[in-house]
């Protein structure tokens, strides 16, 4: 079993990027560009590495190889993207690794390739990128090719070694285990053996329901391979388990005019296999509300009228600052509920969200968030 975050270590100690593995600040699945650019490489790794995995590493400063960490990103349909617009679509895994010296929800996002064996391609139009285009590595940069590259096993023997030498013991699970519940003493903490061999440690703030147990401000980790399998700080979540499995739950708060409800959104099983593998399924339960198309251009044109406040950089009233929090959560219903424009209106005020509050921009991530998981179902 491979403890991921030895696997960044190793990885990162090849100073310069190869043909198995690259390394980037962040990535932006938000933008055509941004998927387009993320597309490439992963082409790019599948087609240079048939025989063996391939990797690429998401936090890192490009010229002082220091970690730097980005959001805890939720991939459950990242693959959606990938088999959208790859001919042989290679199986692809992001996982969110944590690192002692990152704050609170800063992983670094850990993207495994796995080998085809076959040569993927575009298969259909993306931002400058043309269908039918192949990408490679050469050395460290990932270029596009028109005719078919050959497949070439050149890193095979470079990346077992690698991955070898990443393989958890005993010791790091123990202090994983430690870590985690050190670092989780203001909350409910709890851990569980599956199988004999998955040590899967879980906090939160507990809410008790009339039936069940609720729980917020949620980290959970599989501490054996040093993966953060879940982090929010808002949302509700419920969590089960059995011999054979472990189940989260999320709810989240929506609603107009002060009248919230509690709403599923996905249901994500773990389950654990006596042959030292484990299975992660993924289930959207999340039905949009629905509200009357009247009220909903009310109050997109009274959001619109506060984002224009923020661009021009007015002082907003107490009665606006708080509104605020509800802005990028009132363009997603809106959304949701067909409103022309309303994305467009969301994206925009990004960089105002951004730059005044980071509680208030957290507010637009959750929703992005819901609104990706939405798309790629």
């Amino acid at each position: 079993m491979i403890n991921k975050r030895l696997l960044v270590k190793a990885l990162l100690s090849h100073n310069d990027e190869n043909s198995f593995y690259d390394k980037k600040r962040k990535v932006n699945l938000d933008t055509r560009e941004g998927k387009a650019k993320f597309l490439k490489h992963i082409c790019a790794l599948s087609n240079s590495n048939p025989k063996n995995n391939s990797y690429l590493v998401i936090g890192i400063e490009d010229q002082s190889n220091e970690i730097v960490g980005v959001d805890f990103f939720d991939d459950s349909k990242l693959q959606n993207l990938i088999n959208a617009y790859l001919d042989h679509p290679p199986q692809v895994l992001y996982e969110n690794i944590p690192f002692p010296n990152l704050s609170a929800g800063q992983v670094v996002g850990l993207v495994t390739i796995r080998p085809l064996g076959h040569l993927t391609a575009l298969n259909k139009n993306i931002w400058k990128y043309k269908t039918s285009t192949y990408f490679v590595r050469e050395g460290s940069i990932s270029i596009p090719c028109e005719l078919p590259p050959p497949l070439v096993d050149s890193n095979t023997q470079k990346v077992t070694r690698i991955e070898r030498h990443a393989q958890n013991n005993i010791q790091l699970t123990l202090d994983g285990v430690i870590d985690f519940l050190q670092n989780h003493n203001d909350l409910n903490t709890h851990y569980k053996v599956f199988k004999e061999t998955f040590v899967v440690c879980w906090a939160g703030q507990a809410k008790k329901g009339k039936e069940k147990t609720y729980y917020s401000r949620v980290d959970i980790e599989l501490i054996n391979e040093q993966v953060k399998l879940f982090y929010f700080t808002h949302d509700e979540v419920e969590i089960n388990f059995s011999d054979d499995a472990f189940i989260l739950t999320e709810y989240v708060r929506l609603g107009l005019n002060g009248q919230y409800k509690y709403y599923p959104l996905e249901t994500v099983e773990i389950l654990f296999e006596e042959n030292g593998s484990y299975r992660l399924n993924s289930k959207l339960l999340f039905k949009a509300p629905e509200y009357e198309k009247k009220s909903l251009f009310h109050l997109f044109n009274a959001n619109n009228q506060l984002l224009e406040k923020l661009k021009q950089t007015e002082t907003l009233s107490i009665q606006e600052e708080s509104e605020l929090f509800n802005l990028s959560m009132l363009y997603m219903l809106c959304a949701l509920n067909d409103i022309p424009k309303a994305i467009d209106q969301l994206e925009a005020a990004k960089p105002f969200l951004k730059t005044r509050d980071e509680e208030l921009y957290q507010t637009y991530k959750d929703c992005q968030r819901i609104l990706r998981k939405v798309k790629y179902n």
